[in-house]
């Protein structure tokens, strides 16, 4: 196994990791992003009061997405131990 082939599966998996993980960090910046916005509107300074909303947005994001992310894991692992030979010289 070479370096290239290391960096190459580093990246690949960073890769992925950046995709599964952007809509569910996406819908808590929103949330977040919109309970500020209400909270600066109000003048309300509770600290506790985004953490429900971006549970319950997070929760609902993970049961609309879930399959989708774990679809695209899987597929980078069958990638990759379907290359397993090759890596191993």
């Amino acid at each position: 196994m070479s370096v290239s082939d290391v960096v190459t599966i580093a990246r690949d998996a960073l890769f992925n990791i950046i995709i599964v993980s952007a809509p569910v960090l996406l819908v808590s910046l929103v949330i977040g992003l919109i309970i500020s916005i209400f909270q600066t509107v109000t003048s309300i300074q509770e600290q506790t009061m985004t953490f429900v909303p971006k549970i319950l947005g997070i929760f609902i994001a993970l049961m609309l997405l879930g399959h989708w992310m774990l679809d695209t894991m899987a597929g980078f692992m069958t990638d990759l131990w379907s290359n397993f030979s090759v890596y191993i010289r």
